[in-house]
């Protein structure tokens, strides 16, 4: 049977006439029927794995199928089963060294409920059926309703229970060595954590874990937040992972990998960065809590007031130089993070990234003379700049995003006459390049967006327009 699966998979990637024999010869309801056989012990693990390629590359070359399976066949649940399916069994099989239950898997504010964890939870052949049933779950999701306000009761549950489990997920420790100090040196270089032995994953089976999760409808992020229940000594070695009375392991598991993607030297910034961006964009955009962990560890208050935004290795130093990037969807998801990391005030992204870093997310909304964006958040509350912030404030250039000496004045002992004759030459030499096309001139027109002018001097109507200042304090 074995061999047979590795032909049909080999048969349905290379083939169209196979694919659409496989989908209407009563393949796909073979391969749900045996789904729910998969907690028998004597089915070889060989045999579902490839029930879930096969599976996979139907749903990914025949998107017809997919609304047969999710629907008809009730695919979608019984793929959910099998994911709940492994980590109970991961559980079990580790329970003495572990002291986690499966029983009480949910119950636990963190799936590693002591800290000092210690044994792998899932070894590779989990993780190599997880990350099949997670590129399914994926297919099922990419083209659906979500987020449209038309799911039904059952529907949501389901997409809550998913996360649920992908929550348990991102958390859970794994076998491979390899990987795992992949993830340790990672760690170590970072500083994140003291003990880096908690936090060992699967770095494929995570990345497909962040594609499922970019699917999702916005409620069901609420499920990768868990109740803070751990008392003592533990909490207080682990306060990165506490906020506002919940475990956010999930949520700093998700930043660690994209921060572990800015390292990584193979693959392209579209590839390695877009879903998890998307993630924790739409995270952040969903649920309030989840947006003030992130903004506390991407964009803490500022201290260090004298270096441009995008020089540095942290992670909001990284993000700015994306702004520039030549990558459009790498750039618009960045500035979109950002953005509502900042509640969509302009005067608060400004000056976390620098008006010139920021321009282009402003222009293309409307933006560049201040104000917000179209977002619902909680209003601001009372000022809490750094106290390093407050004593250069007005001596930051906005447009570079730090502090900036002071320069002297190049006007300074000229006579009325020569200020004129050196602002009309600056506006003779700026209309040669318009019109040879070197630059354009832009205006910002009544919607803030730029707008091309025919002659320099129109400029002229603009300059008493003051950018709408914002409060830029740290406060939620």
């Amino acid at each position: 049977m074995l061999e047979a699966q590795k032909c049909l998979c080999n048969l349905i990637y290379n083939s169209t006439t196979a694919q659409r024999l496989c989908c209407n010869n009563g393949c796909l309801e073979g391969i749900v029927v045996r789904l729910k056989t998969y907690k028998d012990p004597d089915l070889p693990h060989e045999i579902k794995y490839f029930d879930m390629r096969m599976l996979f590359l139907l749903t990914a070359l025949c998107a017809d199928i997919r609304p047969k399976l999710q629907n008809d066949l009730h695919g979608f649940t019984y793929l959910i089963e099998v994911l709940d399916l492994i980590l109970k069994s991961s559980a079990e099989r580790n329970s003495n060294s572990s002291k986690v239950s499966s029983s009480k898997r949910r119950a636990n504010s963190s799936r590693l409920g002591q800290w000092e964890h210690s044994g792998p939870l899932l070894d590779d052949s989990e993780v190599d059926l997880a990350c099949e049933v997670l590129k399914i779950l994926f297919n099922l999701t990419i083209h659906d309703h979500i987020g449209q306000g038309s799911l039904d009761e059952e529907e949501e549950a389901h997409f809550m229970r998913l996360v649920s489990i992908l929550h348990d997920i991102l958390i859970t420790p794994t076998h491979t060595k390899e990987k795992r100090e992949e993830l340790q040196r990672f760690l170590k270089q970072v500083n994140v954590l003291n003990n880096c032995s908690l936090f060992h994953q699967a770095n494929v089976c995570f990345s497909h874990t962040v594609d499922v999760l970019t699917n999702m409808p916005p409620e069901s992020y609420e499920e990768l937040l868990t109740p803070q229940t751990d008392v003592g000594a533990s909490v207080d070695n682990n306060k990165d992972l506490e906020y506002d009375g919940r475990n956010m392991e999930a949520i700093f598991e998700l930043l660690t990998f994209l921060e572990k993607r800015f390292d990584k030297a193979s693959g392209t910034p579209k590839d390695s960065l877009s879903p998890i961006l998307s993630c924790l964009c739409e995270c952040a955009r969903s649920n309030r809590v989840i947006r003030k962990f992130l903004r506390i560890k991407v964009l803490p208050p500022l201290r260090d007031v004298y270096q441009r935004p995008e020089q540095g290795e942290t992670l909001r130093n990284k993000l700015c130089r994306l702004l520039t990037s030549p990558i459009t969807d790498v750039k618009d998801l960045v500035a979109d993070f950002l953005f509502v990391l900042c509640k969509e005030n302009v005067g608060r992204l400004i000056k976390y990234t620098g008006y010139g870093n920021a321009a282009g997310l402003l222009a293309s909304r409307g933006l560049m003379l201040g104000g917000r964006g179209k977002g619902n958040y909680s209003s601001d509350s009372e000022d809490s700049d750094t106290e390093e912030y407050r004593e250069v404030r007005d001596r930051i250039n906005p447009v570079l995003g730090c502090y900036e000496e002071p320069k002297p004045d190049p006007m300074a002992g000229m006579s009325e006459e020569q200020k004129e004759y050196e602002a009309m030459q600056l506006v003779n030499m700026m209309d040669k390049l318009s019109r040879v096309g070197v630059i354009t001139s832009m205006r910002i027109d009544e919607d803030g967006k730029p707008k091309p002018v025919e002659h320099i001097l129109e400029l002229r109507e603009n300059s008493n327009h003051a950018p709408n200042r914002e409060p830029e304090s740290d406060c939620d």
